[in-house]
């Protein structure tokens, strides 16, 4: 395998570590090394390994059948759960990933308002689809000035899809408000994560959701919500805690219990373009591993153990993880903070507000000094993301969040010399 495995995101040099088991908010690598898992597959593990309820919903399903070529009674008991729990929600299409669920919110929108161009904000990630790979992780050379403007993620990405990209800064009303405007007959769609984690885990202001609501509803443009990560950070899903109800809802990861899984969500007048009881649908969606039975059921005891209290836990102990790491970076006299919301928390090297993705970009320094902790973390016990992402699971307690400052703390210790702050 290219890089010894089949993941971008998981490999570091000088080769990722490799997985044997997990259990609670623990993971074991294939060299025997126990570390906390402070990541969990990337926030999607939000009761951590293995739980008891889990596996007894996947065992019991794997029993009866891995997959079928007919629906289950399993999905239609998740897409119930996920109705309750969201009140934009009225009707889901499942999918195999968060990416295929953005593709799917994409063309719907395309169908419904027979528009092409979509808009997304400079710095998100809305997973692998040549329509939302643009701006993702531009460099600085590449940004443009004074406005963002369409980049490539990938060597050879069509001409046709940059022209069919806005892209808008993310919290600043104004200026996407102007941008947006340009092409406002055009547009079909805005995608819009309100806690994005590749521009820095920073929420969206309020001011910012509201224009995009208010200029998508003026418009007849639809208000994508991307919530693949940060449904997790509320029952209602980051749309209740923001206060915006978007048109489309993305949502992957916690729903799936471990499972690969992906859902589109919206009112039913929006998803009937799925539906083919009159014939041929506006928009065809077929998918052998659609609605497995074995996500569907694995993901319903997924939420039906992450109740009110489970949040109100989770949020607290986020709470706590941000106090001791900030605490930490303070005693260190390192330029930095940890910032986020709820059980998400992200780790930067730059000091002064974050606003938005050019506001935190770490640059050079930055760089190397989220390396140095991510192996020193690894050293003492603990798994992070390389790029500073943590997420926290309901099997831990503080005794893992002062774990986990103490480890930091000490790793702080060992940063690249050219800290800003001494030169």
């Amino acid at each position: 395998m290219p890089g010894g495995n089949t993941r971008t995101t998981v490999f570091h040099p000088p080769h990722p570590l490799y997985a044997r088991r997990g259990r609670g908010c623990r993971v074991v690598d294939a060299d025997g090394v126990e570390r906390i898992d402070f990541l969990n597959n990337y926030t999607a593990l939000v009761h951590g390994h293995a739980h008891p309820r889990i596996v007894a919903a996947a065992s019991e399903q794997l029993a009866r059948g891995t997959c079928f070529s007919m629906p289950t009674e399993a999905e239609i008991e998740l897409a119930e759960e996920i109705c309750r729990r969201l009140e934009s929600v009225e009707q889901v299409r499942f999918a195999g990933s968060g990416s295929e669920a953005v593709m799917l919110a994409v063309k719907v929108a395309r169908a419904v308002t027979g528009r092409s161009v979509i808009a997304k904000c400079e710095g998100a990630y809305h997973g692998s689809y040549d329509a939302v790979e643009v701006s993702v992780e531009p460099s600085p050379e590449a940004w443009g000035e004074p406005e963002p403007v369409p980049v490539p993620l990938v060597q050879g990405a069509p001409a046709g899809v940059l022209q069919d990209v806005v892209v808008i800064p993310f919290n600043d009303a104004e200026a996407a408000e102007r941008i947006l405007s340009r092409r406002r007959s055009e547009l079909a769609a805005v995608i819009v994560d309100p806690l994005p984690n590749r521009v820095g885990l920073i929420p969206a202001r309020p001011d910012f959701l509201a224009m995009l609501r208010r200029f998508t509803r003026e418009t007849g443009a639809l208000l994508v919500f991307d919530e693949v990560i940060s449904f997790r950070i509320d029952p209602g899903g980051a749309q209740r805690a923001f206060g915006v109800t978007p048109d489309l809802t993305v949502l992957g990861k916690v729903i799936g219990g471990g499972f690969p899984i992906g859902a589109l969500g919206g009112p039913a007048e929006l998803l009937r373009v799925f539906d083919p009881r009159a014939g041929r649908p506006a928009v065809p969606h077929g998918g052998t591993f659609n609605a497995n039975p074995v996500a569907m059921a694995a993901g319903r005891a997924a939420l039906e153990l992450l109740t009110p209290e489970a949040y109100r836990h989770l949020a607290a102990l986020g709470e706590r993880a941000r106090e001791l790491l900030n605490e930490a970076y303070r005693a260190a006299g390192v330029p930095g903070q940890a910032v986020g919301m709820a059980s998400l928390i992200r780790l930067h090297f730059r000091p002064g507000p974050l606003t938005d993705y050019r506001s935190a970009w770490p640059g050079s320094w930055g760089r190397q000094a989220m390396a140095a902790v991510f192996y020193r973390l690894l050293d003492s016990g603990i798994l992070i993301s390389p790029s500073g992402l943590l997420c926290l699971s309901t099997p831990m307690g503080e005794g893992e969040v002062e774990a986990l400052a103490r480890a930091f703390r000490g790793a702080l210790d060992h940063l690249p010399p050219t800290t800003p702050a001494r030169q």
